[in-house]
């Protein structure tokens, strides 16, 4: 076998170290100091020198997190102190009685002062204890009956989150660091991702995700999975190296040993003090990076908990407050079809009535036909509502053991339960859509307000408030219907003057003479923004043509792919959206006109040559002249393509006055700048 050199043990050595440390600074102090692609290059010249040199191998190296063979089982672990369960509490009052319990358990009087708790968020994983002999993990168990559990040493050493080796020079000799495993939101959302696209049955939450993955017979499989570890407790511990008197200071010893704590933990006083920390944790359980379903208090006086000792399976010195329950059980009695501002037909449970997170739920979401049929929920069925804060209650998943024998599927109407018109899903999306667009009353609120819009028709003075009285009133179906209203009408409207009447119709007045893009845009289509709109009028510059081109035809326009195109011919072949528009420019009720636009192909060679064609622009600043949006309509105009944040495929930036910073990245990129004096001659030069 061949030796390694002096230079090449001193560095293996050193490798190992400030992987640890880079380890350290990632998963405990959450602040790394390296980017991952540096971290990649210490681990793998680690391994180049391991694989030349297996004599070099250490059981703690970064390398050895990988899984080893399979086993047959899991063989069982005797805890040599209990890993004891928490009694629970779920209300103000109860807080207040586990407070003067602790206080009669101290012989504390009311003259007393308050008893100070650590407060953790209570996670939603798996227990679990670790065993360091020497700073060296050695082994891992799961809690089981907290008398025993199953040994998963073998996976525990894949969790990156889990230190193979403590830091630090002076350790205890046995030290048993007790904590949770478990995978955080992102983690869970890329997983599930990941087994839905090799069509493995998905996890109904992290916990189980969790749990799962840790009890795998195959190492390798663990190693595959998101896991984390937060430490949250010490069960054995050696008399060589005494405790810090306190649960928050032998917390902040195990985090400075290596081991990873929850950041949200605290130390409070007395039974106000925790029920503000549990109230703080509720508020903020959502934007949390990991699940929890509670939060857990501690007397945090280590000689305090020893005098107040145990009681039958759980320490009278902690106990968990749960958050109210997000997930129950119910039945389906209804599925009903609710078709959104977009036109987005989805599926909606309605449920026998259940209290979930403290409030009363009826209905869920259902999502669409895609999450109905994976989870195939039927009418009848008993399911599992879940509700995560102000989160949509769903259903995840139902039981099929009380399944009633006559149910069957259920599938999405073909047709708008709303309008009538067809339902229609693309290709590569999961959503299925009405088609009526401009006549479905569903949409008409949300239509009527992309249609007034300051980039659509700009009408001003239309606003929501005045949206919702026309729409609620039946004033107005269709955006047809805008240029009919009268002041008669209108001054039967709250807020509704005699000038602010009069401000409305001048503004209706002034946008029925507007451009062929502005239309188009204003119309709604969906996936059709405004460099679509532009990119159709001038290819067709009729709106005639447009509207009788086929999708084949119209996926040969810049910028329309096929599934715009598809959208553009179902809005145009639907009778209702025709009457519409046809209103619309019907000189005696919209009147709506615009200049003519000569088709792409007969553009004059000097707009042809325009030096904005095809150019990525990016406007900055104030422009003294223009309007930012009349200045994006000019450049559209001129064939730019118009965005809003620099990029190295930017070509050109017009720098107004107070440009900032999208001026100093682009002169970093070596983006050409104009100023906007340039900018009106280059205009000017091309008509």
């Amino acid at each position: 076998m061949t030796q390694p050199s002096p230079q090449e043990i001193a560095e293996a050595t050193d490798l190992r170290q400030q992987l640890r440390h880079h380890d350290y600074r990632y998963y405990v102090l959450d602040d790394p100091e390296i980017p991952d692609a540096a971290y990649d290059r210490l681990f793998q010249r680690l391994q180049q020198l391991e694989q030349r040199y297996p004599q070099l191998i250490t059981p703690d190296s970064p390398t050895q997190r990988v899984g080893g063979e399979p086993l047959a089982a899991f063989r069982t672990i005797e805890h040599r102190l209990p890993m004891l369960s928490l009694g629970n509490l779920f209300s103000h009052e109860e807080l207040i009685e586990f407070d003067q319990r602790c206080r009669r358990g101290l012989g504390l009087s009311q003259d007393d002062s308050e008893i100070r708790y650590c407060a953790e968020p209570k996670l939603d994983g798996l227990a679990i204890s670790l065993l360091y002999l020497g700073g060296e993990l050695v082994q891992g168990a799961t809690r089981g009956d907290g008398k025993s559990g199953e040994d998963v040493t073998h996976n525990v050493r894949t969790i990156s989150a889990v230190p193979l080796r403590l830091r630090g020079k002076r350790l205890p000799r046995r030290l048993e660091v007790r904590g949770e495993i478990f995978i955080d939101r992102t983690g869970f959302k890329q997983l599930n991702h990941q087994r839905q696209e090799q069509g493995e049955k998905l996890f109904a939450n992290p916990r189980n995700a969790a749990a799962g993955s840790l009890r795998q017979l195959d190492p390798a499989i663990t190693a595959t999975r998101p896991l984390r570890f937060y430490g949250y407790a010490v069960g054995e511990v050696s008399d060589d190296h005494p405790l810090p008197p306190s649960q928050l200071e032998m917390l902040r010893q195990l985090q400075q040993w290596g081991v990873p704590i929850s950041p949200e933990i605290t130390q409070v006083a007395g039974a106000e003090g925790c029920h503000n920390a549990f109230l703080h944790l509720q508020q903020q359980r959502q934007q949390l990076r990991y699940e929890i379903d509670g939060v857990v208090y501690k007397v945090d006086n280590l000689d305090q908990q020893r005098s107040l000792g145990f009681v039958s399976r759980a320490p009278r010195w902690a106990i968990a407050h749960k958050f109210p329950a997000q997930e129950e059980m119910t039945r389906v009695i209804a599925i009903d079809i609710q078709v959104g501002r977009t036109g987005t037909l989805t599926p909606v449970a309605r449920l026998e009535a259940v209290a979930v997170g403290g409030v009363i739920v009826t209905n869920a979401t259902l999502h669409n036909q895609d999450e109905l049929s994976r989870k195939d929920i039927r009418v009848g069925d008993m399911v599992i509502v879940r509700r995560a804060g102000d989160v949509i209650p769903e259903v995840v998943a139902m039981i099929p053991e009380m399944r009633p024998a006559e149910s069957t599927p259920f599938l999405l109407p073909q047709h708008c339960p709303v309008c009538g018109s067809a339902a229609v899903r693309s290709e590569d999306k999961a959503a299925v859509r009405c088609s009526g667009g401009l006549y479905c009353p569903a949409q008409r609120k949300e239509q009527l307000k992309h249609f007034a819009s300051r980039r659509a028709l700009d009408i001003e003075g239309m606003g929501d408030k005045l949206l919702e009285q026309l729409t609620s009133k039946e004033l107005v179906r269709t955006p047809a219907d805008l240029f009919t209203l009268n002041r008669d009408q209108l001054l039967t409207l709250e807020r509704m003057g005699e000038k602010s009447v009069t401000n409305l119709l001048a503004a209706l007045e002034r946008c029925r003479h507007t451009t062929l893009p502005r239309f188009i845009y204003a119309l709604g289509i969906r996936e059709v923004g405004e460099a679509t709109a532009l990119a159709l009028a001038n290819h067709f510059g009729d709106l005639d043509l447009l509207m009788a081109a086929s999708a084949e035809t119209l996926a040969e326009v810049e910028d329309v792919g096929p599934v715009v195109a598809a959208s553009l011919s179902t809005f145009f072949r639907q009778p209702h959206n025709r009457e519409v528009i046809a209103a619309l420019t019907d000189p005696l009720r919209g009147g709506v006109v615009w200049p003519t636009i000569a088709p792409q192909r007969d553009l004059q060679p000097a707009a042809a040559l325009s030096p904005f064609r095809g150019k990525k622009v990016v406007l900055t600043g104030t422009l003294s002249r223009l309007s930012r949006s009349e200045a994006k309509e000019r450049l559209q105009a001129a064939g730019a393509k118009v965005t809003s944040a620099v990029s190295a495929k930017t070509d050109l930036l017009i720098a107004g006055e107070e440009a900032g910073s999208k001026l100093e990245k682009a002169v970093a990129l070596g983006v050409e700048v104009i100023d906007e004096e340039r900018l009106f001659k280059l205009l000017e030069e091309i008509g």
